[in-house]
């Protein structure tokens, strides 16, 4: 009897161990994700202008209370979609040309740099579960997203990241035939900035590059 007893603690034991709430286990593996990092590191530095500046502590130089709440309640947005576990984005090319975008390093060639451009043709869009990271603007790009006169020409090429579960549109604006895009870049890198790969050319060179991402996902990718 008394052996028996024995037996059935030990299997309550081990039951409890199995079907227990995994309390002292490892936080889930998006909330160590480099982008769910950098989405928590923005929203508590915008939190703590936020407050300052309500406290009248501080002034922000170039955002109101009401442009750092927005900016808030879209960063908690991106938050809770990274938290979903979609770990890969979308680019989506709505403009009549080719455009550039990064995307996955494939196993041939090795590459220094963290992730690869591609080139998206017109009306081509990345496929589910191939991993959009970005995209690039040439040298003499147009962009109305970033900019309050659309003729505004950036300074340089410069790569835009895009969260993971971000859906990415470019098109032209029809007026004035700038880049439009439907999401609005928080941050844009500059060659050196950043590991990608952004070369410095224009527009040109880039529309007359032959589509090649992987649209079907055939592609192996590390």
């Amino acid at each position: 009897m008394k052996l028996f007893n024995s037996l059935l603690l030990v299997l309550i034991i081990v039951l409890n161990f199995m079907f227990a709430e995994p309390s002292l286990a490892d936080p889930p593996k998006i909330t160590k994700s480099p982008d769910y990092v950098e989405v928590t590191k923005s929203l508590d530095i915008l939190q703590g202008q936020l407050a300052a500046t309500k406290s009248g502590q501080a002034r922000s130089e170039t955002l109101s209370a009401e442009d750092l709440q927005k900016k808030i309640d879209e960063l908690s947005f991106q938050k809770y979609a990274l938290e979903k576990g979609i770990n890969w984005g979308q680019c989506r090319n709505e403009t009549d040309k080719t455009i550039a975008v990064y995307g996955p390093k494939p196993k041939k060639p090795k590459t220094p740099y963290d992730n690869t451009l591609y080139f998206l043709g017109a009306g081509q869009a990345t496929p589910t579960n191939w991993d959009c990271q970005g995209i690039y603007l040439p040298n003499d790009t147009k962009l109305t997203s970033l900019n309050t006169d659309p003729n505004q020409q950036l300074e340089g090429a410069i790569a835009i990241k895009i969260f993971k579960g971000t859906q990415l549109i470019a098109k032209n604006d029809p007026e004035t035939g700038a880049l439009e895009l439907n999401i609005s870049p928080s941050k844009f890198f500059k060659s050196g900035e950043i590991n990608w790969y952004i070369p410095n050319v224009s527009e040109r060179n880039i529309a007359f590059r032959v589509p090649d991402v992987p649209l079907g996902g055939e592609e192996e990718t590390d």
